[in-house]
């Protein structure tokens, strides 16, 4: 016998005979058997599988279930499935073939979604995308959606552990990688139910499964009643006294880059007038906002790996799945921590990963403020040609930020929110040394590159002889009209406020101070950072200033010729700063959201 097929079910009479259709429809030229493992359903379940001639034996919960199945199979390969799955056309023969050839012990299968709905999509998409990426570093798998393994290794490790009530799927994957070789296959993919999710909602399992998947990735086992683990805050009347008598948030922002840092600074600011603000922060937000506020810690983060002004999709995910196993138990180990400790109010997030885990671990209020949401929660009007980029853009705004109580969103243009009751728009926020600037028209264009890789940019400039002050590239010093300069805020302040124009990727927070300051913009995005490419067809679009793809020597002249033109239409429009109307949202939205320990 080539391949067992062997389903664990329980009262399954609506979902089983879809997947039995589906398996006998498959184009599967080896012998194969399909045995149920049935825990004593009440419905008709036996007595479908018996009228597909399958092979029906005594089961139990899943692992008990699998296990029996197993020992009734005489198959080469064991194939588990869940009962509410559908095999897509050629499953069968793809997934055997994919396992023989690629010489693999145990194998997971990819999930579409039997739902319309985007969301279920996405999520869907990203899970698939989480599990190829961590593949070789941690073999991983949940809901048993097509389990893929050698009899002989079954055995080896004596099938699944009866005694996990949860988790024992990616538990017995586990076992068996260590000794064999996994991976997830590309082909063959499984149509799946949203029962669940429909069921117990969409944040109960995103919950669950964010849950489980950090306590696997740290090393940990859970269980069925960890996932019903709340917090307890049963004495906190008591340690409100103890402490401030203020209301306590924690406060976690992303470290890419320097706009989530520089906007956070007068976030955090203000809410430490009233509130008591722990900071979570990695990378240069950490350096940043921790010379401007004593309780920050530092955590590991995701950063953007750039090839010749370009994102490196592949690299940049392989840096970041590399450094996610040692960064998910390092930083909820000392987020959790803090939370035990602190007992926070709320959560409060500038498109922060960890701190997305952390509220739902601990089932604390999350409210989002950062300029990213803007991808997820408004409509907006893109060209096709990037659709591929923004799609991925999405997919990522949506693992970073999930479900929050509200959006606080800011932005230099206005979109249609899809749900204005979830979300709401804000004019940007500024620093006050940008508020504090007179600016002028000087002699100088300020160049500033979010990546060092755009070579082509700086051979450009250097070559027409236009006089530039040249920020990103972390030196100083000075290459014909091209002044190069360290970072230093003071001399940037100058230098923004003193240009004529400023050439620059796409860059969230420089485009909102330089249009604060009416200086038009000519904007070079780096290529598939679709957030930056967003910000620069607004740009344009708005009469602000150009985006480009790549920029020439007719291109730099015809901007320099138009500069008028542009400074006009910024002088007509509104680009005022929305620091009071924002952060008196924020405060609303604290106290409405935070939990009571009254």
């Amino acid at each position: 016998m080539k391949l067992s097929i062997i389903i664990p079910t329980y009262n399954e009479e609506e979902y089983l005979p879809k997947l039995l259709e589906s398996i006998k429809n498959q184009n599967f030229k080896d012998e194969y058997e399909v045995i149920v493992a049935d825990a004593g359903s009440k419905d008709r379940t036996r007595e479908i599988a018996e009228s597909y001639n399958c092979k029906v034996v005594e089961g139990g919960l899943p692992a008990l279930g699998r296990n029996r199945g197993a020992e009734a199979s005489s198959g080469d390969y064991l194939l588990f499935l869940d009962s509410d799955v559908i095999l897509t056309e050629g499953y069968l023969e793809s997934a055997l073939e994919e396992f023989t050839q690629k010489d693999l012990g145990i194998a997971i299968t990819q999930m579409i979604p039997l739902s319309d709905s985007k969301i279920d999509k996405i999520s869907h998409d990203f899970a698939n995308f989480f599990m190829r990426s961590v593949e070789s570093i941690k073999p991983h798998g949940a809901g048993c959606y097509g389990i893929l393994t050698r009899r002989d290794l079954h055995d080896a490790v004596d099938g699944f552990d009866e005694s996990i009530d949860f988790g024992e799927d990616t538990d017995y994957i586990e076992k068996i990688a260590k000794i064999s070789s996994f991976r997830v296959l590309r082909k063959p993919k499984l149509l799946v139910s949203i029962r669940r999710l429909e069921k117990e909602g969409r944040k109960a399992i995103a919950f669950k499964y964010a849950k489980s998947t950090i306590y696997q990735f740290s090393g940990r086992k859970i269980t069925a009643e960890d996932l019903d683990y709340d917090f307890d805050y049963s004495n906190e009347k008591q340690l409100t006294e103890r402490t401030t008598g203020k209301k306590r948030i924690i406060y976690s922002l992303c470290g890419e880059g320097m706009g989530h840092a520089i906007r956070s600074g007068v976030v955090i600011k203000q809410l430490s007038k009233k509130y008591d603000v722990v900071v979570f922060a990695s990378d240069r937000a950490y350096q940043y906002i921790s010379k401007k506020h004593d309780k920050v810690y530092e955590i590991g983060g995701f950063n953007t790996v750039y090839e010749d002004n370009e994102v490196s999709n592949s690299k940049t995910f392989v840096k970041g799945m590399k450094g996610l196993p040692g960064d998910l138990k390092n930083n909820l180990r000392l987020m959790h921590g803090v939370v035990k400790e602190f007992k926070p109010h709320v959560i409060v997030s500038d498109f922060e990963f960890y701190a997305n885990l952390l509220s739902k671990i601990v089932k604390i209020p999350l409210i989002s403020i950062d300029n990213i949401s803007v991808l997820t929660q408004c409509e907006l009007d893109v060209p096709k040609k990037y659709r591929g980029d923004r799609l991925k853009a999405e997919g990522v705004a949506y693992s970073f930020i999930t479900m929050p109580k509200k959006y606080i969103i800011t932005s230099f243009f206005r979109a249609p929110l899809k749900n204005p009751e979830k979300a709401e728009m804000f004019s940007p926020i500024l620093r006050e040394e940008i508020l504090n600037l007179k600016p002028e028209t000087g002699d100088h264009i300020l160049v500033y590159q979010t990546s060092t890789s755009n070579k082509k940019l700086l051979e450009l400039l250097k070559s027409v002889g236009i006089k530039c002050i040249v920020y990103g590239f972390n030196q100083d010093k000075e290459d014909g009209s091209l002044r190069f300069k360290k970072f230093n805020e003071d001399e940037f302040y100058t230098d923004l406020a003193s240009c004529r124009a400023i050439i620059t990727n796409g860059g969230f927070t420089l485009i909102t101070e330089a249009l604060y300051l009416k200086k038009p913009i000519l904007s070079v995005p780096v290529k598939k950072q679709f957030e930056q490419i967003l910000n620069a067809i607004y740009i344009e679009r708005m009469g602000y200033g150009e985006f480009h793809e790549e920029i020439t020597e007719d291109v730099l002249m015809n901007f320099l010729e138009n500069l008028d033109q542009y400074r006009g239409k910024l002088e007509e429009s509104d680009t005022s700063e929305g620091n009071q109307e924002i952060l008196e949202e924020l405060e609303r939205t604290i106290e409405k959201y935070a939990l009571d320990f009254d």
